[in-house]
């Protein structure tokens, strides 16, 4: 649907073949038929990302229909319950788990072996709100997205020695079916997100376009890294030779007085 769709055009853009993947095949061609209007060719599958043997098969039908993996981007979202986590249902609190995290977990497991044995490929995942800071009321989210900010960063440890690089994007506040179970709940933050989504929200061509430069040659040497979209300035030359020599830059870490030293500013 909405950032997924966005990426999806700019890798299709791009002249790249996509194989696009979800739960609902209606929206699924939907979405194939516009990303479609672009030179990149798009299929799709039905696949269920928390689900193993659903992943399983969506993989291997990739892979002996096109021959190869080189790009993985793992979008697939939802809020979940929304409220204090003593009022959440456990039920679908840990469903917003298997879906926002154990799901990114299972395509990578499934998908890494194939570019492991193709000699590289580059990973992209989607974080969002309440992964570098709380999110009250939305426990079950944060925690997933935060899950997946450092699931990245191990990751891009992990498999660094086979060329694959592993990234993470925060796109900003998209204007997308999640925001309206927000205001549907009609809790604390209900108006706040009311008027960003009538103003329009950020742009998701930013995470898309950043999407694109994760997954090509221009990023080599980035990687565990978590981008926002929307903040950091990527596209600059200083900016990418900082991410090459810092192991810390844009990385979720503790803030005390032995790594970080707070500088007096003259």
């Amino acid at each position: 649907m909405g950032i997924g769709k966005e990426i999806a055009r700019a890798f299709a853009r791009a002249g790249d073949r996509l194989v696009l993947c979800g739960r609902t095949r209606e929206l699924l061609q939907q979405a194939a038929a516009e990303v479609s209007t672009f030179e990149g060719q798009v299929t799709t599958a039905q696949c269920d990302v928390s689900r193993n043997d659903s992943v399983t098969r969506f993989v291997g039908e990739t892979v002996r229909a096109h021959g190869r993996i080189d790009v993985l981007v793992n979008n697939a979202g939802v809020y979940g319950p929304i409220g204090t986590a003593v009022e959440n249902d456990p039920e679908a609190w840990l469903q917003a788990l298997e879906i926002n995290l154990f799901g990114v977990f299972l395509m990578t497991h499934h998908v890494a072996p194939v570019m492991i044995r193709q000699g590289g490929g580059a990973i992209i995942n989607l974080s969002g709100g309440g992964a570098t800071s709380p999110k009250p009321r939305y426990s079950a989210y944060a925690s997933a997205k935060s899950g997946v900010v450092r699931f990245t960063e191990i990751c891009a440890i992990e498999l660094a020695e086979h060329a694959i690089r592993v990234n993470a994007i925060a796109p900003g506040f998209i204007a997308t079916r999640l925001h309206d179970e927000t205001i549907a709940a009609a809790g604390p933050d209900a108006e706040a997100v009311r008027r960003k989504v009538e103003q329009g929200g950020d742009d998701p061509a930013q995470a898309a376009e950043l999407a694109v430069f994760l997954a090509g040659p221009e990023a080599e040497g980035i990687n565990g890294k978590l981008f926002s979209a929307i903040w950091d300035d990527w596209k600059g030359t200083q900016t990418q030779a900082a991410l090459r020599r810092s192991p810390e830059l844009y990385t979720l870490r503790r803030i005390d007085d032995l790594l970080f030293k707070e500088v007096e500013k003259k």
